[in-house]
């Protein structure tokens, strides 16, 4: 019998291949006939994706010191990844994410997404041919003027002056000059939300308050962005504001479309057939995925999902272990097995300190299930 485990991360406890390691730990301290046993850890293009993706396609890990949101310097990251690593993946979460933010430390007009532009020229500066972008998890809300100024783009006020301090001075952005802008590679971003730039679902409006944007601010942001649309309309003849997906990570989905010349793309999809998941599902007689909460959120795109729906079209059975698991996805007919590692009697507390061996146990205990769905 060939398994498949192509579980996620179990957020705050397990990486993707952390997770899919314990599921096969304990599928191999279970008796039983003569199995194959394949890891393929999975993503949905949100954080953890570089990692995620790393661990399925092998290649290197390379540090970088990169800007935070703020400006300062920090140890960021991504993925050099396949043999010839010619493919880069990049989440601008590890230089521009908020994760980095202290309480109190993020000015929304300092803000910026110059250190995802730092990760990217550092990415270039490797040889690679393709960059894949996470953009989830942002502090920012630049639209990725911070990003464009590192490759290379200069924003001019009505007089020609350069406006360095972005996103402050959005809305005195008169030209874009990009007689600098270096070479970029093949990039696609990965995308789950369907966000305009500008709105009442736009970037500031739907998750500016987050960022710390008051509310007394919106209006100025959201004539900041409107600007520097229109003058992207103008000077680099292109105009992206209502592009589904524009407004991703404080308008980081425009600035990747606008300067990037991105294409966007949905997460898990995007993830799937990098990393050959479908090619891998139609060998294995068994999937097994896993994520930390199977809720009504993972149907929104999460990868769990995506595995088990790709498995139903391929006509392969699909099991799932998940830290905690909402009633209602088991009326949802994508699993055909399904186990919470709480239902054991574990606490979410204990579940989250000792997750690798409570899911190696979950999955020992539940061995002949999973045999017989299999059959």
């Amino acid at each position: 019998m060939k398994i498949l485990i192509a579980a996620d991360k179990f957020k705050g406890s397990l990486t993707a291949r952390e997770a899919c390691e314990a599921i096969r730990d304990g599928l191999e301290e279970s008796p039983g006939g003569d199995v194959e046993i394949r890891i393929l850890p999975v993503a949905d293009g949100g954080d953890g994706m570089a990692r995620a993706m790393l661990a399925s396609m092998g290649g290197i890990w390379k540090g970088a010191v990169v800007s935070d949101a703020m400006g300062h310097p920090v140890l960021g990251g991504y993925a050099l990844v396949g043999e010839e690593r010619k493919m880069a993946v990049i989440e601008m979460a590890e230089a521009s994410g908020l994760w980095r933010m202290d309480a109190g430390e993020l000015d929304p007009w300092k803000a910026s997404t110059f250190g995802t532009g730092e990760l990217i020229k550092a990415a270039i500066k490797q040889g690679v041919d393709k960059i894949l972008l996470g953009i989830g998890g942002s502090a920012t809300n630049d639209a990725g003027t911070g990003m464009a100024q590192e490759l290379g783009y200069r924003f001019l006020d009505e007089a020609g002056e350069e406006i360095a301090e972005m996103p402050e001075g959005m809305e005195a952005v008169h030209h874009i000059n990009r007689e600098k802008a270096i070479a970029l590679p093949e990039i696609t971003v990965a995308c789950d939300v369907n966000n305009p730039l500008l709105g009442e679902r736009g970037c500031t409006r739907a998750y500016g308050a987050q960022k710390g944007i008051e509310s007394g601010d919106v209006e100025r942001f959201e004539k900041g962005l409107q600007q520097i649309a229109e003058v992207v309309e103008r000077d680099l003849e292109c105009d992206y504001r209502n592009k589904p997906g524009a407004g991703a990570a404080g308008g980081l989905g425009f600035g990747a479309l606008a300067f990037l010349d991105a294409e966007l793309k949905e997460g898990f999809a995007l993830v799937a057939e990098e990393i050959g998941l479908r090619e891998e599902i139609e060998q294995a007689d068994l999937v097994i995925t896993g994520e930390g909460s199977l809720d009504d959120q993972s149907l929104d795109g999460k990868a769990p999902v995506g595995v088990a729906r790709l498995a139903k079209e391929l006509g392969k059975p699909v099991a799932i272990f998940a830290g905690k698991i909402d009633q209602e996805m088991d009326q949802q007919g994508l699993f055909a097995f399904s186990r919470g590692l709480t239902e054991g009697g574990a606490s979410v507390e204990q579940c989250m300190s000792n997750a690798a061996e409570i899911l190696a146990q979950t999955v020992r205990d539940a061995a002949e299930q999973l045999k017989k769905i299999s059959e």
